[in-house]
């Protein structure tokens, strides 16, 4: 053996101990991540309730990928690719184990669906067209098929003739402003203002762990559960506006520090 042992586990002459504490919150986390079904969401939970890695850092989803994919859990060792049975106690139940992994193992589009239907519009209460007001989430169907839009309060009570921008689908507007949101997230003015607002919290955060966190987030958008992805569309945008010309982008910065925190690294670190 060498390196340092898992979550849940102290080594004693060359072997693999439980530690009861680790190992009942390694049971826990599994539990949990069964009941949400996103490594995201647990994250930012077990951050807000302090529970940390057996080094003190805080728990990201990085950490809960490799630990919910940690055969150790069940008692086995892994050499080059391969599980044998190890000499250590299992501190999870095989059925434990194996609910886990049928979420881990579906595709995250599949995921994602599974939720969708209860999810909000992404930009509900957010987007607003060329009068000022607000647009508000409309559907149809045809054909069995459900089309989804963005429609004007002006269009909806005076009649399409009323407003020069009626309504837009709502695919392609939440795409527009997801790819908006990426590039601003990569801008260095943006960078330099959440660094600003974050050091308020964090003492000692430099401009490159703010950069590094913002960054994480275009990787990881794809992954998502559309709750998550709502979610952080809230927290980060201001608002949306509308008009003949195009598309206008209103950025929170208050928001940005708490998705930087809640995508990991030094942004989590508590002040001194």
């Amino acid at each position: 053996m060498g390196g340092h042992p898992p979550l849940g586990y102290d080594v004693k002459d060359r072997r693999l101990i439980v530690n009861e504490a680790e190992a009942a919150n390694v049971q826990m986390i599994f539990k949990r991540f069964v009941q949400t079904g996103s490594t995201t969401t647990l994250a930012r939970q077990l951050r807000e309730e302090g529970v940390t890695a057996k080094t003190g850092r805080a728990i990201d989803k990085g950490f809960l990928y490799k630990l919910l994919n940690n055969r150790v859990f069940i008692g086995e060792a892994v050499h080059k690719g391969t599980a044998y049975p190890g000499e250590h106690q299992a501190i999870l139940s095989r059925d434990l184990w194996d609910a886990a992994h049928a979420i881990l193992d579906s595709a995250p589009r599949t995921r994602a669906a599974n939720t969708r239907a209860q999810t909000p519009a992404l930009l509900k209460g957010l987007i607003f067209g060329p009068d000022g007001r607000a647009m508000s989430p409309t559907f149809t169907r045809r054909r069995g098929k459900l089309y989804r839009y963005y429609t004007t309060a002006t269009a909806l009570k005076r009649g399409a003739a009323e407003c020069p921008v009626r309504s837009i689908p709502a695919g392609e507007i939440e795409g527009v402003v997801v790819d908006q949101l990426r590039t601003l997230l990569r801008a260095p003015e943006t960078v330099v203002a959440t660094w600003r607002a974050a050091q308020k919290m964090v003492d000692g955060l430099t401009e490159a762990e703010v950069r590094d966190a913002l960054g994480r987030l275009d990787p990881l958008w794809g992954e998502l559960f559309p709750a998550e992805q709502h979610r952080i569309v809230q927290l980060l945008v201001d608002r949306v506006e509308v008009s003949v010309d195009g598309v206008d982008l209103r950025l929170r910065v208050d928001g940005l520090t708490v998705v930087a925190r809640d995508l990991g690294g030094a942004v989590a670190r508590p002040a001194a």
